[in-house]
This record gives C-alpha cells, structure tokens and sequence, in this order.
C-alpha cells in the first residue's frame, strides 16, 4: 500500500467518523446551530479541541494557497470547503492526497 492509498483511507475516515456523531446529535436534539456551537464551548476540554481544531485550521488554509503562490499543489477551494463542511481530518489527509506523487 503506498502513501497515496493511506491518504485516501484517513480521508475517508476523516469524513464519516465525525459525521458520525453530528447525525447522531442532530438526530437527537434537532438541527439548532446555536445550540450545537455552545456544546462545542460546554466544558474545558471541548473547548479546548474546540480551539485547537479553530487555530489548525487556518494554519492548514495559509499552507495551501502559500505552496498555490508557488504553483505547487492544486486548488485550495475544495479542501476549504470539505473543511468548513467535514473537518480538518477529512480535508487534510484529502489535500495530502492530491499533492503526493503518483507511484
């Protein structure tokens, strides 16, 4: 198994995991975006992922379009948005994906 098809698995990963636990809390208390954003802050240690995940985030979007500037990597459009809709553990093992070399 070479790197490429690992990327693609932790992306794939990455992806239902957390969807995972956003249907099932969805699906018990409703699709309330306040509410679902106070759960986040609710007590130290969510707030805690919460900010790690909300300072990654950005670091990973401004890796993106620097190496773009560069001319290396693909559009960062998709992964922003597989981010902002998913998760950074979906977009960035996504982005790893298509900037390794093919084998």
């Amino acid at each position: 198994m070479n790197i490429r098809h690992v990327y693609l698995a932790l992306a794939v990963i990455g992806a239902v995991v957390p969807y995972i636990f956003f249907i099932e809390h969805f699906s018990t208390t409703g699709f309330s975006p306040g509410h679902f954003i106070a759960l986040l802050f609710a007590n130290s240690p969510a707030a805690g992922f919460t900010a790690d995940l909300m300072i990654s985030s950005p670091v990973f979007w401004v890796a993106m379009f620097h190496q773009r500037r560069r001319g290396k990597g693909p559009n960062p459009a998709l992964f922003v948005a597989l981010n902002l809709t998913i998760g950074l553990s979906c977009a960035m093992p996504a982005y790893l994906y298509a900037t390794a070399e093919r084998q």
